[in-house]
């Protein structure tokens, strides 16, 4: 290993990691067929060390990227070996929730494995009791889809096509899932001919020891950061609305700990798991706080496993963030982790100027028939903060994704969309204001099945240092409200109404 690597190489180093990462994502942006990924980019590419731990990912989806080490950890454990490609999606063996299919593959050079390339993508039908694969009807894990523990997809650099036909035989759109599922492989094959060329630019013991400088210079800057903070115990609670069987309130407690470089983050007095889809299996609940961690953190440092290692994460087991099969999961990935990060930079911001709560959702929008699957997530007002209002009709917190145009929606589903504007006024009052919310409308054109897992329907947003809440959201259906959680047919001619929350303000307004 080369030692003391001097800034000027670990800088062009980290960078050129970064890139590999970055256009493994574009790869598979531009190759896929469905719009939820070439449309909405709700997908995620990293690469990581031989012992399994993140060098660099691209900027995507941070609930995508934090869960990613189980999943690399699951493949490790079996044995893979060069020209393997795995593919898995069952959240107790390394997944976040069914719908994200995440491929992994060993990164070979001159048949000595170096790291693994990820992607992770969430593909809009993956079987299970109803289109689009979210229902909020679930009860148990089998209701949400086709579960896939680690498998060869592609053996030795062969085609495993039982396995592949086995997946595409258990969706409703099996077309796209094959081309998204090669769009995937190839960005993993992408990210092995890189950094081969990056060894042969650079050399193999350079390169590996740009591995272990990066992540060592991510832990120094992120315990620098801890350690400006005061040491001391914070707390806060938040609360889920409903689980989809019932409408009660679940809490979510968390104690965070600082104490000189170090955290610890305790989810003691959370409420326990429910009967429906709300609960999150643990990958996902360090996601999210690996997430919050990050925000204390400089733009400028890079994004890998050397931020985790100050953290400790402790979670009653069996609980909501600590999901056991065959809990029902599926909304634990989209709506839990966000309440998850919510509380913790609540109990954060009493020492660390953060901004104020953006929408806290994903607005989860699922409506399938024969032969047609659409998902959507729906952008809402983000957070002020001291540095100024926050952005409106935006995805925030452990979401990243794009809208899907109108022109893409109405030319590949059988929908309209009657309203889509910014819904003004939302954002909370502060010195400065909380971004705004948006509302969509959506019209079916022939019986659909639609599934809605939403929140902050009831508890609002909070502002920062004195400002408002934002607005809470509303999701309607032919001008009745619906309840946050919701499966339902419905009739040619219905129309689905999303009224996404806005952000808080910061500070008090003049």
């Amino acid at each position: 290993m080369v030692s003391g690597m001097d800034p000027v190489t670990l800088s062009v180093l980290t960078s050129a990691l970064s890139g590999i990462a970055e256009e493994m994502g574009a790869l598979l942006i531009r190759g896929s067929y469905s719009s939820n990924i070439k449309e909405r980019r709700d997908c995620s590419a990293a690469i990581f060390d031989a012992e399994g731990r993140m060098v660099a990912q691209a900027e995507h989806i941070p609930v995508h990227l934090g869960a990613m080490p189980e999943a690399v950890a699951a493949v490790m454990a079996l044995g893979a070996a060069p020209g393997d490609v795995y593919v898995l999606n069952d959240p107790y063996s390394g997944g976040t929730h069914l719908p994200d299919i995440t491929l992994v593959s060993p990164m070979a050079h001159e048949d000595k494995i170096l790291g693994y390339a990820v992607t992770r993508a969430h593909h809009s039908d993956v079987g299970g009791m109803s289109p689009g694969s979210m229902p909020a009807a679930s009860r148990e894990i089998f209701q949400e889809g086709l579960i896939i523990p680690p498998v060869r997809i592609v053996r030795g650099g062969e085609y495993q096509d039982e396995v592949l036909d086995l997946i595409l035989a258990n969706v409703r759109t099996p077309a796209l899932r094959r081309a998204d599922l090669r769009a995937q492989i190839a960005a993993n094959d992408l990210a092995e001919r890189r950094l081969n060329e990056l060894i042969e630019r650079r050399g193999e013991e350079v390169v590996l020891s740009a591995f272990e400088e990066v992540l060592a210079y991510t832990e120094r800057r992120t315990r620098e950061a801890i350690r400006a903070l005061p040491d001391g115990v914070y707390t806060a609670t938040d609360y889920l609305e409903g689980d989809g069987v019932t409408e009660e309130d679940i809490p979510i407690r968390v104690t965070v700990e600082v104490r000189n470089d170090e955290m610890k983050i305790d989810f003691s007095g959370t409420a326990a798991a429910v009967p429906g889809n709300v609960n999150c299996p643990l990958a996902v609940t360090r996601s999210a706080c690996y997430f919050a961690l990050r925000l204390l953190l400089p733009e400028d440092v890079p994004a890998n496993a050397g931020t985790y290692a100050p953290l400790e994460i402790s979670v009653p087991e069996g609980s909501l963030l600590d999901a056991r099969s065959p809990s029902a999961v599926v909304a634990g990935n989209v709506e839990t982790s966000n309440r998850i990060a919510d509380t913790v930079i609540s109990a954060l911001s009493q020492v660390a100027d953060l901004p104020a709560q953006g929408q806290g959702t994903m607005n989860n929008l699922i409506i399938g028939g024969r032969g047609w699957t659409y998902y959507e997530t729906i952008g809402g007002g983000q957070g002020a903060s001291a540095k100024g209002p926050g952005p409106s009709g935006v995805h925030v917190s452990m979401s990243n994704t794009l809208n899907t145009p109108i022109e893409a929606l109405e030319l590949e589903y059988p929908m309209r969309v009657t309203r889509y504007e910014i819904r003004r006024g939302t954002g909370g009052e502060g010195l400065y204001r909380g971004g705004d919310g948006l509302v969509r409308s959506v019209k079916v054109l022939e019986a659909a099945t639609l599934s809605l897992l939403t929140d902050r329907r009831r508890h609002p947003p909070q502002g920062r240092r004195g400002g408002h809440p934002g607005a809470t959201g509303k999701n309607l259906l032919n001008g009745e409200e619906l309840p946050p959680k919701k499966s339902l047919e419905l009739a040619p001619g219905d129309e689905v109404t999303v009224m996404t929350p806005g952000g808080g303000g910061y500070g008090e307004p003049q």
